[in-house]
């Protein structure tokens, strides 16, 4: 923060700061810059568009802090561009106005993405090339420290695989089906959800493939009638559930 001359505010307006100051300090534990996530913090809990002089003045930031914070949290996908532009109180022309993502699971999934493509994605090759310059060096010089270290390569490349994985198939969904799989998964109990647990580690990969595939084929009233089937007394005697 600057020394940037910071107007009195209300007492609505003096919690949107401290919100936001807050809201800097948090993202910094998540690795975003604190100037970043304090101008989302800002504009997530403000009414309307805001232009860069609005946000400079209510934080106390600089010009320039301020700039590249709002660039970087278009960048992200938490804030877009308004569609008009907006006078902040000062001659001169209007100027550009940027609005939050106020859908909170859509910006959940964009931040998903962009940290897939900043963090995990650069990765990979580096891995998968040293796994590849351990092993060739290992059959070249049949060195056993060399064919353990490819090995221990080769376990991290196949994790961070199926990590990166696993992200990209949780963000394709959009905002709602992500949202939908959250208010399903608060709503389980403790133990519904020790008990499926238990069962994919018991089912393993195959079968659980297996069974997600035939779920994706149902069309949506089938998969309705399926669970509601699978919840009758007569067929859980008849699967051996009673």
């Amino acid at each position: 923060m600057s020394s940037t001359f910071i107007a009195p505010a209300s007492s609505a307006e003096e919690l949107r700061r401290s919100f936001a100051a807050a809201w800097g300090a948090i993202g910094a534990a998540w690795g975003i810059a604190p100037s970043t996530a304090t101008v989302q913090g800002y504009i997530m809990v403000s009414d309307g568009a805001l232009s860069e002089p609005e946000v400079r003045r209510a934080l106390g930031m600089s010009h320039r802090a301020t700039s590249l914070a709002l660039a970087q949290c278009e960048e992200w996908g938490l804030i877009e561009r308004a569609t008009s532009s907006r006078r902040s109180g000062q001659r001169g022309p209007a100027a550009a106005a940027w609005t939050v993502v106020g859908d909170h699971w859509e910006w959940f999934r964009r931040v998903a993405t962009a940290r897939k493509e900043r963090e995990t994605d650069p990765v990979l090759p580096v891995i998968a090339h040293c796994t590849q310059q351990a092993r060739a060096a290992a059959e070249h010089d049949a060195d056993p420290e060399l064919a353990r270290l490819g090995g221990r390569f080769a376990e991290l490349l196949e994790f961070v695989e199926r990590f990166d994985r696993g992200v990209e198939i949780f963000v394709r969904g959009d905002a709602r089906a992500i949202e939908g799989v959250f208010a399903a998964l608060n709503r389980l109990e403790p133990e519904t959800v020790d008990r499926l647990w238990g069962l994919v580690g018991e089912l393993g990969p195959d079968d659980m493939v297996r069974a997600l595939e035939a779920l994706a084929r149902l069309p949506t009233p089938a998969a309705r009638r399926l669970v509601a089937l699978a919840d009758q007394p007569v067929l859980q005697k008849l699967i051996g559930l009673r």
